[in-house]
């Protein structure tokens, strides 16, 4: 068992183990909690809903192994989350966690959570729900123009399909008369509440995307398609953003009779492998992150050795610095 010692603890060390989907996170991240006598602290922006068991990959009670699971099942599927109120919510499980001597372990694949945690949130203003309620009325494609007019750095981010990010840039444009993207400029992340360790884990592109296949055909042979319809019985509509995420979507189309059993499965599949795709693009961009390349002849114990190893080494250099100016930063995020 691995506790901080109380100078290091007030370095407020942060591991952050990130990647894309299907490149096997969770169980790592599993002997990695156990070795350090922690908790994981999920990042991942589907999990936090409800009743999203089977479509969001959640560890079940077995695979977690008897290590806490913190940051998910936060809310209902019909409920608003953002990464505004992931951030708040992490910070005060980190916090905890460093209270108690445990050096808190942040698993995950939604890179904005991730990001707006290890630096910090763009100060754009609160969502307006009688604005949003208007954009929404005008319809998807007018709200993508209207994007491009007014934010064309964002517009060129985004894909024109993603509503609510969408929605969200230009309700920040007409609230503030500033483009999003201006905003994320200035602020530029550059917020340092904890001391973070970054590691990636990737595989080649053909191991992961079969991975994935293999994946999304065990949901589908586990209730995935019951848990979809379940949701849909309950009130849960195809237009909550919830039920737009990857599976859920493609589901429903099909449960709406818009195409058959054999196309949803390959859209579910051609869907999830472009969307690892872009996680990639993400991450690749995040400064800082250690990369560690999984090969499929590579076992667990070899991947979480190595991920232990660095995290080893972080927290020992941590040792070898002064620790008054991350003092200081815990009572500035505490106050």
């Amino acid at each position: 068992m691995v506790m901080l010692p109380d100078a290091l603890s007030a370095h407020c060390p942060l591991v952050v183990v990130l990647g894309p989907t299907a490149v096997g996170k969770s169980r790592v991240a599993v002997e990695v909690a156990r070795h350090f006598a922690t908790e994981v602290l999920t990042a991942d922006s589907r999990q936090v809903y409800r009743g999203m068991d089977i479509g969001t990959d959640k560890p079940t009670m077995e695979e977690r192994a008897g290590v806490p699971h913190r940051l998910i099942d936060l809310v209902d599927p019909d409920h608003a989350f953002n990464a505004g109120r992931y951030r708040q919510a992490a910070v005060l499980e980190a916090d905890r966690l460093h209270a108690a001597r445990r050096v808190p372990l942040v698993v995950g694949g939604t890179g904005l959570y991730i990001r707006t945690l290890v630096r910090g949130l763009c100060p754009a203003p609160p969502a307006d729900p009688e604005l949003r309620t208007a954009l929404m009325a005008i319809g998807q494609d007018r709200l993508y123009a209207e994007l491009i007019r007014t934010d064309p750095e964002s517009a060129a981010r985004l894909h024109p399909h993603d509503q609510a990010k969408v929605l969200r840039a230009v309700e920040v444009h007409r609230l503030t008369g500033e483009p999003m993207s201006a905003l994320h400029r200035r602020h530029a992340f550059s917020e340092t509440p904890f001391t973070p360790l970054l590691i990636g884990l990737s595989r080649p592109a053909d191991q992961l995307y079969r991975r994935i296949e293999e994946r999304i055909d065990w949901q589908l042979a586990h209730g995935m398609v019951e848990e979809t319809r379940a949701l849909l019985d309950r009130g849960y509509g195809r237009e909550l953003g919830a039920m737009k995420g990857l599976g859920y979507r493609q589901v429903a189309g099909y449960l709406a009779g818009e195409y058959d059993y054999e196309e949803m499965v390959q859209r579910f599949k051609r869907d999830t492998r472009h969307f690892a795709k872009r996680q990639m693009t993400w991450f690749r961009k995040e400064p800082g992150v250690t990369w560690l390349s999984i090969e499929n002849d590579h076992t667990l114990e070899r991947t979480a050795s190595e991920v232990i190893n660095l995290i080893d080494r972080f927290l020992a250099s941590l040792n070898e610095s002064t620790p008054s100016r991350f003092i200081q930063q815990v009572g500035q995020r505490s106050a």
